[in-house]
């Protein structure tokens, strides 16, 4: 014969074994950690004016990861200025990994945005070591130059790209890499008009 057994409340867990389980989180702190780490970032690269600081910062995916990057600053919105860090990351680490598909999609598009290929500065030809080095001197201009004009070139390359991605691309996929490529330049180019308006934050 089965035993019948009455429900049993709940037992109350202590605060200290939730913080055990290592899922515990302040969505208000981790906004108030992504704005306030974007913004000491690039003070700190152009406050420093130290080359040496300058290429350190260039290099940071290399160094802390793209995961803890995207810890601090995906989740943020697009036309933020931990959403512009991220998506200037994003780019310059796409083009480190896949500089002959990112030259390959660059080439393919600037037929048809030639004023965009002049703002990016890529110059001719454009093969993978001219993508890499536009995109290191985008993300280094960031942090020695105008702020805004890095996230114009930023924005300028990614139309760029996004046209040429979807001349040469196939497959089911291909219309929505063009379409995101898009969106990340159109977001680029607002928050280079933010920055200049003092309203990027």
């Amino acid at each position: 014969m089965t035993e019948h057994r009455r429900p049993r409340r709940p037992g109350l867990v202590p605060p200290e074994a939730l913080e055990a389980l290592g899922e515990r989180t302040d969505p208000i702190a981790d906004l108030h950690v992504a704005h306030e780490s974007a913004a000491v970032l690039l003070h700190a690269g152009r406050a420093a004016d130290d080359p040496a600081v300058t290429e350190r910062l260039v290099a940071l995916v290399g160094e802390i990861g793209l995961d803890t990057l995207a810890d601090l600053w995906a989740g943020r919105p697009a036309r933020s200025l931990p959403g512009a860090l991220w998506r200037l990351y994003v780019l310059h680490e796409w083009v480190l990994t896949d500089p002959y598909g990112a030259a390959r999609e660059y080439a393919a598009g600037i037929r048809f945005t030639e004023p965009d290929h002049a703002v990016a500065g890529a110059g001719d030809p454009t093969g993978p070591d001219e993508v890499r080095r536009v995109t290191d001197a985008i993300l280094r201009g960031a942090f020695t130059g105008d702020f805004a004009i890095a996230l114009e070139r930023a924005a300028a390359f990614c139309h760029v790209v996004s046209s040429g991605r979807a001349d040469v691309s196939e497959g089911p996929g291909a219309a929505v890499q063009a379409a995101r490529m898009q969106t990340m330049a159109q977001d680029l180019a607002a928050c280079a008009r933010l920055w200049r308006a003092d309203a990027l934050h």
